[in-house]
Parts: C-alpha cells; structure tokens; sequence
C-alpha cells in the first residue's frame, strides 16, 4: 500500500532506549516477547526490528524505506541513504558511541603503524578495514561474535571495539590506543522513499517530533498559581 511506510528499529542494545524515544514523541511501539515485527497505534507504520548492523544494507536496496541505526553501520551505504537528522542518544548516556583501537596496557602498541603484520578482532570489520587502508596499514582482521574484550593479548594482538565511557575497558587493564569513529544513531531513509511525497512527509514528520522529545530531555515545565495583581 502506497500509505504505509516500512519503518525498521534496531534490535539490540539500542532497541529499549529506540522504543522509549518514539514512546516520548507520541508514537507506542508495542513488543511481544520474541516477536520481531512490533505493532504501533500509528496505523501507518508497518514495523520492521532488524539488527542495526544490517539497517543500512536493507535501506540501500530498497527493501525498507526507512530506519534508525548507527552512522558506524550505516557509513558504508552513505552514497544509497538520505540522512534525515542526527538522533543524539546512546544506549546509556547522552554521550556518542565511540569505535576505539584497544590493546593490552602493557602492550607495545603504541600507534596505528604498529599494527602492521597483527592480529585484530573487531565486530566492525568493515570499519577497521578502513581505518587500516586510510593509514596504510595492513592487519589480519577478524570477526569476533562477542566477547572481544577478552581475546587480547592470547587469542589476537588488539582489538577494535565499542565504548561510551571506557570504564569496561579500563577494569579489564586495557588502554585506549586511537579513536576510529564516533557515532550517534541516524534516522535514515531510502532514496526510492524519500522520492515519494506521502513517504518523505510522512518521515519528516517523524523525525520532527523524535527531535522535539530529546530536545525536551533536559527541560522541565514550572507552573506557578499567582494572584492577579502580582502580573498586571
């Protein structure tokens, strides 16, 4: 149907905070316990939870029209995408997700350069592929299912992983070596949608009342009773 806009959430450690934020801007996601396609009192939204890795992919071929997921696995689709607005909020913190290069405190990695000919362990492949291409650099890089924390110095010789404060890093003794990106969640759309005048109001004006909820996080309404003299 030409009025219903497939809409995908991101599953996940973003799926809560994603579904209280729409909650706060007058849209009521309602979840079963296992099911994936969530329902919604917008009877127009047909919604999709889906990976946040695999967002930006299903976006860019047209599957979705549209969806919220993070610029990190969003970047390599940016070229098929129609970035919509910056959505600052994380899974914990108002701070952004942040993909650092990590290694033992005691490692002799000291530098990107020093990388060459190792071992790295990342969910962001594609990511640390980049990051080691832009500095010319050439590493083994490996899929790692989770748990990457604990792979180094035995299993690989670093790894990049995800942080917003560092604190899980520093209690596991490991040291920050580089920052590689920095990302906060993206409302996105496909091209195809955006073309489309119903799809693209339609998620204008979703994205509009999503940026009017977190610009009302940090604000508070005071309402004062005051005798009539007192303002005239």
């Amino acid at each position: 149907m030409s009025n219903t806009l497939k809409i995908a959430l991101p599953k996940g450690s973003l799926q809560d905070p994603t579904i209280d934020l729409l909650k706060q801007a007058g849209y009521n996601v309602y979840m079963s316990d296992r099911g994936l396609r969530p329902d919604s009192d917008d009877g127009d939204l047909d919604i999709y939870l889906i990976r946040a890795q695999e967002i930006g992919r299903y976006l860019a071929q047209g599957f979705i029209d549209c969806g919220i997921t993070g610029l990190d696995w969003a970047s390599a689709h940016l070229d098929n995408l129609v970035d919509l607005a910056e959505l600052p909020y994380s899974r914990s913190t108002v701070r952004p997700t942040k993909w650092v290069l990590v290694v033992p405190k005691d490692s002799p990695i000291q530098s990107v350069k020093d990388l060459e000919g190792k071992r790295i362990a990342t969910e962001g492949v594609e990511i640390t592929q980049n990051y080691l291409a832009k500095h010319g650099v050439t590493a083994d890089v490996e899929y790692s299912w989770g748990a990457t924390e604990v792979k180094v110095p035995d299993l690989v010789d670093a790894i990049v992983d995800v942080t917003e404060t560092g604190s899980s890093l520093r209690a596991n003794k490991l040291r920050i070596v580089d920052e590689l990106l920095s990302s906060f969640p993206h409302f996105y759309s496909s091209k195809q949608a955006y073309a489309d005048e119903w799809k693209r109001a339609k998620m204008e004006r979703i994205v509009l009342m999503i940026q009017g909820a977190l610009a009302a996080r940090d604000k508070v309404g005071l309402k004062l009773n005051l005798p009539e003299k007192s303002w005239q």
